[in-house]
C-alpha cells in the first residue's frame, strides 16, 4: 500500500538503534531497525500494543502500520523492523538530546500535561512486564527492599551483565549509591500503583503544532523503553532527561534547571492531581530513577555492541556519577525546589 521506495529523507544520529524517514511514491514512513539480539519481534509487539492502546484512548501518537500478514515487526535475517506513520506537526527538538535541558518552560509544562495524559490513558492496559530488561526503562531493582539481592537473582538470566560485573565491586558500589536515598523512598515507591510507562519523556520524542511558546503537542514518539513501572516513575524520568544537563557537568556549567523540572511538575498537575507526599516522594526518586536503566547500557554496551570503553562510561559516569550528583550542592537545590515546589 506504500508503494515503491523513493529516497531516504533523513536518518536518526541517535545511538542504540537505526531509524529513518523513507519517502515512498505514495507516503513518507519512519522506519526503524533493531538488531536482533535487542529487540525481537515479540518484544516489539510489547510497545505496539501499548502504542495501539494509548491511541485508542486519544493520545497522538503515530500508527504502526502492519504488513500484509498482519504483523507489526518483521525479522529479516539478523534484523527486526518496524515502521510508523509520519508523525504530524514539527520536529521542534529533532537535533535535541536527551539530558539535554528544555529551554523553553510553557513547553515544559505542555509537556508535562500530556505525559499525565498519557498516564490516565494507561491505567487501562493491562500486560505482563518487558520481556527483556536490554534498553528499556524498569524499576524493579530500585522498588526493592534489597537491590544488592535482586539484581544478584538477575544475573543467571542476564549473562552479558555479569560477565562485566565480575570485574567489578558491584554489589559495594551499587550500595553505596543507593544508601543515601534508598531506604526513605523504597516502602513508598514499593506501594505506587501499577503503571506501564513511556521511559523516555523528552522533548526530541514530541513533536509541535508551531515553535511558539503556547504550542500544541502533536505527536507523542518512541515507545521504545516502556515498561511496567508507576506514574512518578515516569515523571521523576522526565525531570532527569529534561531538567538537568548532564553532558555539560564537566565543563562548570550550570547543570539543574529547577524552573524546567517545576514546569514539569506544574503541568502534570494541571492534568492528573498530585499530593503533597507525592511530591516528596518525586523528589526522594529522582536520584535512583536511572539504577535499572543505568545497568541495562551496560549490559547492551557490554554483551551486543562490545565497546567495554562505552560499558565503562555507563557504568561509571551514568550508574554511579548521576547519583553521586545529587549528593552535590546544585543537586540537593534541585531537589529542595521541587519539595518547595519552587
Amino acid at each position: 500500500q506504500l508503494g515503491t521506495s523513493v529516497r531516504i529523507d533523513w536518518h536518526s544520529p541517535r545511538p542504540l538503534s537505526a531509524a529513518c524517514l523513507v519517502e515512498t511514491s505514495r507516503a513518507t514512513v519512519f522506519v526503524k531497525r533493531h538488531h536482533c539480539s535487542v529487540r525481537s519481534v515479540g518484544t516489539l509487539g510489547e510497545e505496539h500494543r501499548f502504542i495501539a492502546h494509548l491511541r485508542g484512548n486519544g493520545i497522538p501518537i503515530p500508527a504502526v502500520l502492519s504488513d500484509a500478514h498482519g504483523q507489526t515487526a518483521v525479522a529479516i535475517g539478523d534484523w527486526t523492523y518496524e515502521v510508523h506513520e509520519h508523525a504530524a506537526g514539527i520536529d521542534l527538538y529533532r537535533e535535541a538530546i536527551s539530558w539535554s535541558p528544555l529551554p523553553n518552560r510553557e513547553h515544559a509544562r505542555s509537556a508535562g500535561r500530556m505525559l499525565a495524559a498519557l498516564h490516565d490513558a494507561a491505567e487501562s492496559h493491562h500486560a505482563p512486564q518487558r520481556d527483556t530488561h536490554i534498553l528499556v526503562a524498569r524499576s524493579e531493582l530500585i522498588c526493592s527492599p534489597d537491590p544488592v539481592a535482586m539484581l544478584r537473582a538477575q544475573l543467571p538470566a542476564r549473562p552479558g551483565l555479569a560477565d562485566y560485573l565480575q570485574d567489578r565491586d558491584w554489589p559495594t558500589d551499587l550500595a553505596e549509591l543507593l544508601a543515601p536515598w534508598h531506604a526513605a523512598a523504597q516502602p513508598r515507591l514499593a506501594r505506587q500503583p501499577r503503571l506501564w510507562t513511556h521511559g523516555d519523556w523528552h522533548v526530541s520524542n514530541l513533536c509541535w503544532s508551531g515553535d511558539s511558546a503556547n504550542a500544541r503537542i502533536s505527536a507523542v514518539l518512541d515507545f521504545g523503553l516502556a515498561a511496567a513501572n508507576g506514574a512518578l516513575f515516569d515523571l521523576a524520568t522526565a525531570i532527569e532527561r529534561n531538567a538537568i544537563a548532564w553532558l555539560a557537568l564537566d565543563t562548570g556549567t550550570d547543570a539543574a534547571h529547577p524552573d524546567i523540572a517545576c514546569a514539569l511538575i506544574e503541568g502534570y498537575r494541571q492534568q492528573r492531581p498530585l499530593n503533597a507526599a507525592d511530591i516528596q516522594l518525586l523528589a526522594d526518586l529522582l536520584p535512583l530513577v536511572h539504577v535499572d536503566f543505568a545497568l541495562s547500557e551496560v549490559e547492551y554496551f557490554h554483551a551486543i555492541t562490545h565497546s567495554r570503553a562505552n560499558a565503562d562510561v555507563a557504568y561509571d559516569t551514568f550508574l554511579r556519577g548521576h547519583a553521586a550528583w545529587f549528593g552535590t550542592p546544585p543537586g540537593q537545590a534541585l531537589l529542595r525546589a521541587i519539595r518547595d515546589g519552587t
